[in-house]
């Protein structure tokens, strides 16, 4: 197939909160007259369960090129394992298809791991977004680092990430230091004040609020419905505290907290709402007006310190991670949890939010990428050679 003049770049996205970070790079590559945009989508996206986001998608006015679908009816190993597979195949077809330049893919999932081996053997430069970070309790862990080895630009959010890229062996010229892409939803998107909110979520604020977000732990086995009963305790106990919940994604497990989520909101509807999916806009608005981010998401890792915001991060799922101040660890059981709040909710930690900086950067991840993906010369990127530190 004869390449055209512009630089075809393909994202590819499969999940809600994914899309959310990649959506500025996209519209970016959409508008630049050097670039073609190529949107390949997959994963939840394409699953009724969690709300067929892809429809989000077009909405926006994108037009996706391909649907890759994927086996998300069971949450189990062998499951999610038979899924990789057949997004493997897909994937295959998809990039004889539509040839692409470069292919950017984000973060560490089971579904980007299936389309950057594709890639690697289609012969295809990948652009790899927030490698190098450390989440050891996730099996994210072993895919991130395995998409870093398949890539060849490396994107990420943090100097100490751009360092443990190059740890891994990937040419210092070709890691780059852009900041965190969540970030830059929050700079640009004019969100919701508290009533046009409370209006989008049909729900009414209380004195106090929590946004919840929890996903099983994926290197551990059968404790994902103790460890999220044990939040659930604490959570029942508050009073004044109105609760706004985010289902989980499709990770082993994830369906038996979803169960218990429906639980735990009929019962106190007027004071808890559950959601598959908020998007981007609702979600960042929820931050800002919560007091609190509480589970183990590396949103309230990444995106809630730039609300000065504190989150209370359950377990280990996003140990390893660079933290700001505004993290409380605590471990996934009932006492420790308990603690955690009532120190959320203490004078002087609140007091101590407003002086904090994120470390994950102040925006503008997307200027630099684009910059990177038009000009960068990929003409040999195809032949890696190990960089040896030292």
């Amino acid at each position: 197939m004869v390449k055209t003049s512009r630089r075809k770049i393909c994202v590819i996205t499969g999940t809600r909160a994914e899309y959310g970070l990649l959506y500025w790079l996209m519209r970016e590559i959409q508008t630049a007259p050097d670039l073609e945009l190529q949107i390949v989508v997959t994963g939840m996206h394409l699953s009724p369960e969690f709300g067929l986001t892809w429809k989000q998608i077009v909405d926006d006015g994108f037009a996706i090129n391909h649907k890759v679908e994927m086996l998300l009816s069971s949450d189990t190993s062998k499951g999610i394992t038979k899924s990789m597979g057949v997004a493997l195949i897909g994937f295959a077809d998809v990039f004889e298809d539509l040839n692409p330049d470069i292919i950017v893919l984000l973060g560490d999932r089971y579904e980007i791991f299936s389309a950057a081996s594709a890639a690697m053997i289609a012969r295809i430069p990948i652009a790899h977004i927030h490698g190098g970070e450390s989440t050891e309790g996730v099996i994210d862990e072993a895919m991130r680092h395995s998409i870093t080895k398949m890539a060849h630009l490396h994107f990420t959010a943090t100097e100490v990430y751009r360092e443990r890229v190059i740890q891994l062996g990937e040419q210092p010229d070709n890691v780059y230091n852009v900041g965190a892409p969540g970030i830059e939803n929050i700079k640009k998107l004019e969100l919701f004040d508290r009533k046009s909110f409370e209006q989008a979520i049909d729900f009414k604020l209380g004195k106090h609020n929590l946004l919840i977000t929890y996903h099983p732990v994926t290197f551990e086995t059968f404790t994902a419905e103790e460890q999220f009963r044990s939040l659930l305790e604490v959570l029942d106990e508050l009073e004044e505290t109105h609760l706004i919940f985010t289902k989980p994604n499709a990770d082993p497990d994830g369906r038996i907290i979803i169960q218990l989520i429906d639980e735990f909101v009929a019962k106190k509807p007027g004071e808890r709402v559950a959601f598959i999916s908020l998007g981007q806009m609702r979600y960042l608005s929820a931050m800002k007006f919560v007091n609190g981010v509480v589970g183990n998401s590396s949103s309230g890792i990444i995106e809630a310190p730039s609300f000065h915001v504190g989150t209370i991060n359950i377990g280990d799922r996003q140990t390893g991670r660079l933290k700001c101040e505004s993290i409380i660890d605590c471990e996934p059981e009932s006492e420790s949890i308990r603690k955690a709040i009532k120190t959320l909710f203490s004078d002087s930690f609140q007091e101590s939010l407003p002086k904090l900086r994120n470390p994950y950067g102040d925006g503008g991840s997307t200027e630099k990428m684009i910059k990177i993906l038009k000009e960068k010369n990929i003409t040999r990127i195809l032949k890696k050679k190990f960089y040896n530190i030292g």
